[in-house]
């Protein structure tokens, strides 16, 4: 997903049929800040009033994947509905927020990226820990993998692309950065994100309900642990 800092305002959002039981809600084609908060605060209006025949509502970074029962609400029936409902989307605001403080090893073996991120940024690896800690940042959405967070957004000059290779496996914990985010892993994934870092916190329990403990819209703010 491409990170732009130019969309200032979500574009009018656009319902895509995917097959006889599913519709996609879209506020951009880029990720941006009114386009990912376009999309969550359109999950909490569904969430404080449903519409009927909705059986899953999926959040992404800038759209929303919504299951419906064929046998419960017609495709032009609901388009209508989710319309009326989009039009009055001015009126809607985030959740509100909850604080999450996450204590973070940057570096060494937690952390093997740090250095070459740091230099690339053409900073120290301890001032690069210093401007990624200071501001907290949004929790843009959960998904990719059980429990995975991909929070922003870092100023312009933290931005940096990916890596050109992927690996095959980093563990859980394990603190990501790329494209002007930071990610936190909850489960081993291959990833193509920078590491950065470790954490002992774990946003996935398959036990507890619900199993994630972080939710679109909350803040965050990560600090090196002690």
């Amino acid at each position: 997903m491409i990170f732009t800092t130019n969309e200032t305002a979500p574009m009018l959002p656009t319902l895509m049929s995917l097959g006889d039981g599913a519709l996609l809600v879209r506020f951009g084609t880029t990720l941006s800040e009114a386009a990912n908060s376009a999309a969550i605060a359109f999950v909490r209006s569904l969430a404080e009033l449903p519409l009927a025949g909705i059986v899953e509502t999926v959040p992404n970074l800038v759209s929303v994947l919504l299951r419906y029962n064929p046998r419960m609400v017609q495709l032009e029936q609901l388009s209508g509905e989710l319309r009326l409902r989009l039009y009055a989307r001015d009126n809607a605001t985030l959740p509100p927020a909850t604080h999450h403080t996450i204590a973070v090893t940057f570096g060494g073996e937690a952390g093997p990226d740090l250095e070459a991120v740091a230099a690339v940024l053409q900073l120290t690896p301890a001032a690069f820990v210093g401007a990624h800690n200071a501001s907290a940042l949004r929790v843009l959405a959960t998904g990719f993998a059980p429990g995975f967070v991909y929070c922003g957004f870092h100023p312009p000059e933290l931005h940096l692309p990916r890596r050109a290779d992927v690996r095959a496996a980093v563990p859980a914990g394990s603190v990501l950065f790329a494209a002007g985010q930071t990610a936190i892993a909850a489960t081993a994934i291959p990833t193509g994100w920078h590491v950065i870092g470790s954490t002992t916190f774990r946003n996935f329990d398959p036990r507890a309900t619900p199993p994630t403990q972080m939710r679109p819209g909350d803040t965050i703010r990560f600090e090196p642990a002690s």
